[in-house]
């Protein structure tokens, strides 16, 4: 009789151990679900900050490229009526220049 109490309490004790097999087996499967959800979304948020800061540079580059671009023009229509100036009156030019040149040589003086 106690043999059969022992069979008995062994076998249900084995079936317990089972279920609790299959519960860790089943929240593991669960964990790694979750896990994996949670890596999928970073990665989607990961591309979207990616490809938002690429945008965002890609118009910084583009904005400083136009105002580079309107510099150089301004600096070259400059040029070319400095040339223009001198070019109709070379006298009055070079009397500004023999100014400037002796206010600065003054100025560097004191």
């Amino acid at each position: 009789m106690q043999d059969m109490m022992d069979k008995a309490s062994y076998d249900r004790l084995e079936k317990d151990v089972a279920r609790v097999k299959d519960d860790i087996s089943d929240l593991a499967e669960q964990i790694t679900d979750a896990l994996n959800t949670i890596a999928g979304s970073a990665r989607k948020q990961a591309r979207s900050g990616y490809k938002q800061a690429r945008a965002n540079v890609d118009q910084v580059v583009g904005d400083l490229s136009d105002r580079g671009s309107a510099i150089l023009d301004a600096a070259m229509s400059a040029e070319e009526t400095l040339e223009d100036v001198v070019a109709e009156r070379p006298l009055v030019t070079i009397g500004l220049a023999l100014g400037l040149g002796f206010l600065i040589g003054a100025t560097w003086r004191r």
